[in-house]
């Protein structure tokens, strides 16, 4: 294991040292698009070195083909797994703060194994379990890194899907992020159902 893994497991051995031995970790993709649901991850890993997945790291920072290798190892490694998502129309009505908090307390009630610990990126949320949050988590927890990189994954892939479904607005590409040309397109074609009213209502009233 190189450095850098073990520099990731430092939050895991700390809880591990005070007696926690399923941890938890979650994060969050899409709370800053357009367009698209956000969604959320919570996993449990095995934390012992033969099954550390080497490469692990904030999703963002790791390439498309590489994300979807780990993503693979990753689900096919956990201990326990959970994606949820809340769609665009949800978000309008609680705004993306609390559509988010909602999304990762969903991921960690669904886990099949009840963890002891949770590690957050960031955010703290009331999930029925001890939460520690973690500033930049998703880059300096391994846990969080795993929840990240599905999470990433999988909301990728959907807004791929969207873009056959609504392929005036190139989804495929900015994944419901507001580019120049996303947000030209919405002035030129209106919004469809996946856009957050919210977050469009600066260049688009209904």
């Amino acid at each position: 294991m190189t450095e850098k893994e073990l520099n990731k497991l430092v939050y895991e051995r700390q809880c591990q040292e005070k007696g926690y031995n399923l941890i938890a970790g979650t994060d969050e993709v899409g709370r800053g698009p357009l367009a698209g649901p956000v969604v959320c991850c919570a996993v449990i890993m095995p934390l012992d070195e033969d099954s550390i997945i080497e490469g692990v790291d904030d999703s963002k920072k790791i390439s498309e083909k590489k994300r979807e290798k780990l993503a693979q190892e990753i689900l096919a490694k956990a201990i326990a797994i959970k994606v949820c998502r809340v769609e665009p129309k949800e978000i309008d009505e609680m705004n993306i703060l609390q559509a988010t908090k909602k999304c990762m307390v969903d991921c960690v009630k669904g886990l099949d194994v009840k963890p002891d610990i949770l590690l957050c990126d960031a955010l703290d949320i009331d999930a029925g379990v001890k939460c520690f949050p973690i500033i930049k988590g998703d880059a300096l927890s391994y846990t969080i890194g795993c929840a990240s990189i599905v999470a990433k994954v999988y909301r990728d892939n959907l807004m791929k899907e969207y873009a056959l479904k609504y392929p005036v607005y190139g989804f495929e590409k900015h994944k419901g992020y507001g580019t120049s040309a996303h947000i030209k397109a919405i002035k030129e074609h209106g919004p469809c159902e996946l856009h957050r009213r919210t977050f469009i209502k600066n260049f688009w009233a209904d």
